[in-house]
């Protein structure tokens, strides 16, 4: 896909699977709500949830972003790369806000706010230093 392509993926896209490593070495994979920040994947979890505690030891993560529900209309952008955690308040508010508009589209930043202030107190939130990005559609196969 054309970096144009890629780009207009990961904007229109809502959520990812992200995978973390676990203490054994097995992947760790959860479905998760994303935001973007100048082109870069950002999410946000609970301080205790399993991925921040594979992030807090090792910061390699894999994020998965497809679309399409046929065979002949599979595409996809496979984000390797290390997360950069953002803890202090500012940085978690602004991820939250992100996460939540693509959560509930359309929904107005006043009726958001109040939920990702109350929750983001237990958050850390996370942006993805792309290392390596592979992409395909399946529809230029036709």
């Amino acid at each position: 896909m054309s970096e144009d392509e890629v780009t207009a993926l990961l904007e229109g896209a809502r959520k990812l699977q992200l995978a973390t490593i676990n203490p054994d070495g097995t992947p760790h994979l959860v479905t998760m709500f994303y935001g973007l920040d100048k082109g870069r994947i950002t999410f946000w979890t609970y301080g205790k949830a399993q991925k921040a505690r594979n992030l807090a030891r090792d910061p390699r993560v894999s994020c998965l972003i497809e679309a399409g529900e046929d065979y002949a209309e599979l595409r996809g952008v496979l984000v390797y790369g290390r997360v950069t955690p953002m803890d202090d308040a500012e940085s978690v508010l602004a991820v939250g806000m992100a996460v939540a508009r693509r959560m509930t589209p359309g929904v107005a930043d006043e009726l958001l706010r109040p939920y990702v202030e109350q929750t983001g107190r237990k958050r850390v939130a996370y942006v993805v230093e792309p290392t390596k990005m592979v992409s395909w559609d399946h529809r230029r196969l036709s």
